[in-house]
């Protein structure tokens, strides 16, 4: 594939799905003149006009195919397989763990110590920054000092702007990280270029096989390996000023590195395409598996969510992201990047690699079916139609579900003896001991049974939650067993089927739910077209929970039943709770990647997954899928040799003293490398600049240099509340106890 042939027609199309895909503030660019340039477009390329004279962009093939084995099914995505010193990597090979240290590269005995912690909490690979000639030339300490203390675990040299800085450090470490969107091209610019010519446009390809062949040429005689890892935040100009910051682009700025290794007879190397938006990733991962299954690469893939943050957050961005490939069969290593001790990925990492592997092993999936309505290259959002209201209806359904995603909890009988504790649970403002909805309530609740009518206390709690509109769900036959008006009745649907889509219900109900487990016949899914249910409960088990999902989505599209599909996650006791954010991110975000579904209902064990965090994990799963935001979004890097300050600390006091701002997103970046790029996510930016110092960003602007970094912090507040975005925090209120109302 030459560098300078044509995009097929398709490209326009991608191009335009992938700003759709990518961040509010995309770019969107495109190459244009003046007054004169414009895009013609033909069934077999687009090329820019200039001067009477057509260029030629780079080929970017936009396949029509597939960009996993079987959409029915896990199954590997077959690779070759590289070796990085001494750990093979490929599909025929265990999922590899990845992580970098956070140490300054020059403290040699620091990052040694550091290695040898990730080493012994399963680190198949080290990453380590390498920003000068001073750290490569510790990196050869690092190396050797490992090797005496018996430490062979390869290491990864993380390469910005610097290819003679690659140069010399390839002599010392197993594999070479370059970013194709900074490695030859330099510092990020936003710049919109205009090419006058094709000979233009080749001088900067050519200007990259210059720059670029010296390390190809190194790697091969050496036999080290090398990434080609393409991040989001960090495209050229001249990808920025064609593509957009797209999914497209990404691609083919990994492309044209990959091409001059090709050249030069050179393939033991690797792809990946980060970022911190899940769906962009996921995009970008997709994309780049259907190119390659198009033109015939076999190259292995590290998979990894960039800037996914700490805690909760990052592990369930993380979980969404990789685990949504990873059970496509894409993924051959794969690292968690979390603002935490670098050893603490390790857990997470080993956990989305054993889902994987365990998926692709035992062939998690359904039968064979023709998916027809799931595009890979282009992101719609499914909607459901939401419940209405009726006339004579004794409740409002109209609060059931949320339009941007719902949340719903199951709740215990156990749980209703404690009604204060059950409301601040659900996330209810409690004013004089009285629940109140609030923007991080649950929208409704599934109670299994339901109290007799002899418990007052229970239903009266319930009761006050159905006033303040959180829905009640209940299976039909507790509904007839005690009934509660206001509740909503929920019948499986085979049974909803076998009646002739009829259903009695008891005295007080007016409302149906459906329930499903994937296995119905597509003649028992079509039952739902003309049933008046206000949403249908997908529950289906782990091992089939994605392509059992895709199949009922499948036959709702093409039969244009809009009803509300709500997942259903079921843990048990067994279940701890990072196998809740790591095994339900992974199958529920897999779905919501690709927009379907219209929240989730995630019913854990009240021993060992608290009503609290099972909402909280709700939330954050459809605020990391980029439906409901209920909290600040934060883009945080992980940290590496390069950052300029304490980022847990100072991304723990942003988080405290900002994190009342829903609607807000605030990336936190210890470094310039990537910052502006990945703040294309952001409203707000806080970035390292000089030891001591920091910018402030609002988007990709830098709106305040230099800043001391004691008063950074409230700088970013400042700004914040300068461009309208900030509020107070509420005060606890002045709670009083339910005897106290009741009395």
């Amino acid at each position: 594939m030459s560098s300078s042939g044509c995009l097929s027609n398709s490209v326009t199309s991608i191009k335009s799905i992938s700003n759709k895909i990518s961040s509010k503030n995309s770019l969107s660019r495109k190459l244009k003149s003046n007054d004169q340039r414009r895009l013609k477009q033909s069934k077999s390329r687009v090329s820019v006009q200039a001067n009477n004279d057509e260029l030629l962009l780079p080929e970017l093939v936009i396949p029509a195919g597939i960009y996993c084995e079987e959409y029915s099914k896990t199954k590997r995505r077959p690779t070759r397989t590289i070796m990085v010193g001494n750990v093979p990597i490929g599909s025929e090979h265990p999922i590899a763990l990845q992580t970098m240290t956070t140490t300054d590269t020059r403290d040699v005995k620091g990052t040694v110590e550091q290695v040898m912690r990730c080493a012994d909490a399963g680190a198949d690979l080290v990453r380590i920054t390498v920003q000068g000639m001073k750290e490569a030339d510790a990196c050869h300490d690092i190396r050797e000092m490992l090797f005496k203390n018996g430490y062979d675990t390869p290491l990864v040299a993380d390469i910005h702007f610097a290819p003679k800085v690659a140069l010399r450090v390839a002599e010392a470490f197993e594999k070479i990280r370059v970013n194709p969107g900074n490695f030859v091209d330099g510092r990020k610019k936003f710049d919109n270029i205009t090419y006058e010519s094709e000979a233009d446009y080749k001088a900067e390809v050519e200007m990259i096989e210059e720059g670029f062949t010296p390390l190809v040429e190194k790697c091969k005689s050496l036999g080290r390996a090398m990434r080609i890892g393409t991040n989001h935040g960090s495209l050229s100009a001249r990808i920025l000023s064609y593509y957009g910051d797209t999914p497209a682009g990404m691609v083919e700025s990994a492309f044209e590195f990959a091409r001059v290794c090709r050249k030069h007879d050179y393939h033991n190397f690797l792809f990946s395409m980060k970022a911190s938006n899940p769906l962009v990733m996921v995009a970008a991962y997709r994309l780049l598996a259907a190119e390659m299954y198009e033109i015939g690469y076999d190259y292995p893939i590290h998979v990894g969510v960039t800037e996914a943050g700490e805690g909760e957050d990052g592990r369930m961005k993380s979980a969404i992201g990789i685990g949504a490939l990873l059970l496509d069969g894409l993924g051959d290593t794969i690292r968690v990047s979390l603002t935490e001790a670098p050893e603490l990925e390790l857990n997470p990492c080993r956990r989305l690699a054993d889902l994987g592997t365990t998926a692709a092993s035992e062939g998690w999936g359904v039968e064979d079916f023709p998916e027809s309505t799931r595009d890979f290259k282009s992101f719609g959002r499914r909607t459901g139609e939401l419940p209405t209201q009726q006339e004579g209806d004794s409740q409002d359904y109209r609060y059931l579900l949320h339009r941007d995603g719902s949340a719903l909890s199951a709740v215990t009988l156990n749980q209703l003896k404690n009604p204060e504790q059950l409301y601040k649970d659900l996330g209810c403002k409690l004013i004089v001991g009285m629940p109140f909805k609030d923007i991080a309530t649950s929208d409704s609740i599934l109670l299994r049974e339901l109290p007799p009518t002899e418990d007052a206390a229970a239903r009266l709690c319930l009761k006050r939650l159905l006033d303040v509109n959180v829905g009640l769900l209940a299976p039909l036959a507790a509904l007839q067993a005690n009934p509660l008006a206001g509740a909503v009745a929920v019948v499986a649907l085979k049974d909803f089927a076998a009646q002739g889509s009829k259903v009695s219900l008891p005295e007080g109900c007016q409302r149906f739910a459906l329930s499903a487990t994937g296995a119905e016949s597509d003649e028992e899914l079509l039952t739902l077209k003309e049933s008046e249910a206000v949403m249908l409960l997908l529950e289906t088990p782990q091992q089939k929970r994605v392509h059992a999902s895709r199949r009922v989505f499948n036959t709702l599209a093409l039969h244009d039943i809009n009803i509300p599909v709500i997942h259903h996650l079921v843990f048990s006791a067994s279940d701890d709770t990072d196998a809740l954010v790591i095994g339900g991110g992974s199958c529920a975000g897999a779905l919501l990647v690709d927009g379907l579904g219209d929240g989730v209902l995630i019913e854990g064990h009240p021993d060992v997954h608290p009503l609290s965090f099972t909402r909280t994990t709700s939330f954050g799963m459809l605020q990391g899928s980029r439906m409901r935001n209920t909290k600040t979004e934060y883009v945080s890097c992980p940290s590496c040799g390069r950052t300029l300050f304490d980022l847990q600390e100072v991304t723990a006091m942003i988080t405290e003293k900002t994190g009342h701002l829903p609607g807000v997103s605030i990336a936190v970046m210890g470094c310039i490398v990537n910052g502006p790029g990945e703040m294309a996510d952001a409203d707000f930016g806080y970035v390292g600049t000089l030891p001591g110092k920091i910018d402030l960003y609002v988007g990709r602007e830098v709106v305040r240099r230099n800043i001391d970094e004691g008063v950074a912090v409230e700088g970013l507040i400042e700004l914040i509340k300068e461009y309208g975005r900030w509020k107070e925090p509420e005060p606890e209120e002045e709670e009083e106890s339910e005897e106290t109302i009741l009395a």
